[in-house]
C-alpha cells in the first residue's frame, strides 16, 4: 500500500511554513479547523463555565441545613474547578487570536447551561446535577464536532468533560444520599 503523502513533512519545508504567516501565532496551514467558527463555539463553551461558577459558588453560600457544611464544601471544590475550566477556555480562545467575552451583559442567553438557584439543598444538587448532564451532553457534541480538524480544542474539553462527569457522579451521589432512594437502575 502507497500513500500519496510522506508520514513526516521534510524539515526544510516545516521550517519555511513556520516562517511564513507568524502572525497567525500557533495557527498553522496543518489546522483544519475554522478558527472563527471555533472561537464563536469556545465563547458559548466559556459562558458556560461561568455560569457554572456562579451558580455553585451562590450555591455555596446559600446552602442551609444540619448536612449541608459537607455539600457546601462540594460546591465550592466544583466553582473551583469550573473556574479552572473557564480559565483554559479562554486561554484556548486567546490562542485562536479571539478575545474571551466576559461580559456579564448576556451571559445566560449564550450559556448552554442554566443559572437555577435552588430554593433548599435538594434543588440546588437536582439543578446542579441537570447542568453536568446538560455540560456533558454539549461537551460530547463539541468533541465529535471539532474531531481530527482541531485536536487541540477536542483534547481540552475531554479533559472538562471528565471532569463534568465526575461532578455530575458527585452531584447523584449527593442527590440519592439525601433523598435517601438510588436513582441509577441496577445491574439486575
Amino acid at each position: 500500500m502507497t500513500t500519496e503523502q510522506p508520514f513526516l513533512t521534510d524539515v526544510q519545508e516545516l521550517r519555511s511554513r513556520a516562517r511564513k504567516s507568524i502572525e497567525k501565532g500557533a495557527i498553522t496551514p496543518a489546522y483544519k479547523g475554522d478558527v472563527k467558527q471555533t472561537i464563536e463555539i469556545l465563547q458559548s463553551v466559556l459562558a458556560t463555565e461561568i455560569v457554572c461558577v456562579l451558580r455553585y459558588t451562590m450555591n455555596a453560600v446559600a446552602a442551609t441545613g444540619i448536612s449541608s457544611e459537607g455539600v457546601k464544601k462540594e460546591f465550592d471544590e466544583h466553582a473551583e474547578e469550573e473556574r479552572e475550566h473557564m480559565r483554559v477556555v479562554a486561554e484556548r480562545i486567546n490562542q485562536l487570536g479571539g478575545t474571551p467575552n466576559f461580559d456579564p451583559e448576556g451571559l445566560a442567553s449564550r450559556a448552554a447551561s442554566q443559572y437555577v438557584v435552588g430554593a433548599n439543598l435538594i434543588e440546588m444538587i437536582r439543578e446542579n446535577l441537570i447542568a453536568e448532564r446538560i455540560a456533558c451532553e454539549h461537551y460530547r457534541e463539541l468533541i465529535r464536532y471539532f474531531g481530527d480538524n482541531d485536536s487541540t480544542t477536542r483534547f481540552m474539553l475531554e479533559g472538562i468533560l471528565t471532569n463534568e462527569e465526575e461532578h455530575a457522579n458527585d452531584m447523584h451521589d449527593l442527590l440519592v444520599a439525601h433523598e435517601g432512594k438510588p436513582m441509577l437502575p441496577s445491574s439486575d
